[in-house]
């Protein structure tokens, strides 16, 4: 008799239902002007947490300019014909955070 594999039926109660998740707040872009055009960097928050764990492990600039390529997608192509010096990498960085309530005194999380 062939060995049977315990499976759980989709119809069967579960714990957490991550598929109802939600926002909770609205995901907006963060919009920017650079080498004359408009870019729109998704949401730090809508970014696949798989592709950031990877990126997380390439060191501060690296892991900086992994998440940018993630946040521009289809456009870092056009993005990257653009010098772009420390600098402003820096203050595009940190403007990125605050848009999206990630720097100390501007999550809604934060004790300030």
């Amino acid at each position: 008799m062939p060995g049977r594999t315990a499976t759980t039926s989709d119809s069967q109660p579960f714990d957490f239902n991550l598929d109802a998740v939600q926002a909770e707040a609205e995901l907006m872009p963060f919009r920017v002007h650079f080498g004359g055009r408009r870019y729109a960097l998704a949401h730090l928050q809508s970014l696949d947490v798989w592709d950031l764990v990877e990126i997380a492990e390439r060191g501060d600039t690296g892991a900086t300019l992994g998440v940018l390529k993630a946040a521009l997608g289809e456009t870092f192509t056009e993005f990257r014909k653009n010098p772009l010096p420390q600098y402003k990498l820096k203050q595009l960085f940190e403007a990125y955070q605050k848009h999206c309530g990630l720097l100390p005194g501007e999550s809604d999380a934060s004790a300030s």
